[in-house]
């Protein structure tokens, strides 16, 4: 079975519902996965737009959540868990570009900008603290068992 992640809030490639962003309630969407690959020990995640500022002219990958040491036998991860103290137990969230340790929704200065939920499932936990994405990419390297990706859209409403 592949590694495959899912949302209920959004279909793949599709639009992410305003409640999930800036311009709504802000709160991390309900994810679920399936297909995790034998000898996984634990799950990492980490959401960024590589369309910043500008999908035109993009600069920066702009990270909005990282979340690591997800136990190997979680299966999903509940609506609003960054914020609601929802987050499986012994998981652990990292920091994210606005220098947080939740998730920030998206908000797209300018146009329609592709949000990527990446999961890894890896074969050993990671020994950090409040880690940035970079240092936790660097903690997995040689570690990445498998990788589930989602991606959805977004674009602020016209004002």
């Amino acid at each position: 079975m592949p590694f495959k992640l899912s949302s209920t809030a959004f279909a793949p490639n599709g639009a992410i519902p305003s409640k999930f962003t800036c311009e709504g309630e802000d709160i991390s969407p309900q994810l679920e996965w399936s297909g995790t690959p034998d000898g996984t020990r634990s799950l990492a995640l980490i959401v960024d737009d590589p369309d910043a500022p500008d999908p035109a002219k993009p600069q920066r990958v702009y990270v909005h959540w990282v979340v690591y040491n997800i136990s190997d036998s979680t299966t999903r991860i509940a609506e609003n868990a960054a914020r609601s103290g929802l987050l499986p137990h012994g998981a652990m969230q990292g920091t994210n570009d606005w220098g947080k340790q939740t998730y920030g929704g998206p908000c797209p200065p300018i146009g329609r900008h592709r949000y990527f939920f990446k999961l890894y499932a890896l074969d050993d936990t990671v020994n950090l603290k409040k880690p940035t994405k970079a240092e936790l990419e660097k903690a997995m390297e040689g570690h990445i068992l498998a990788q589930a990706e989602l991606m959805g859209t977004y674009e602020k409403k016209k004002t």
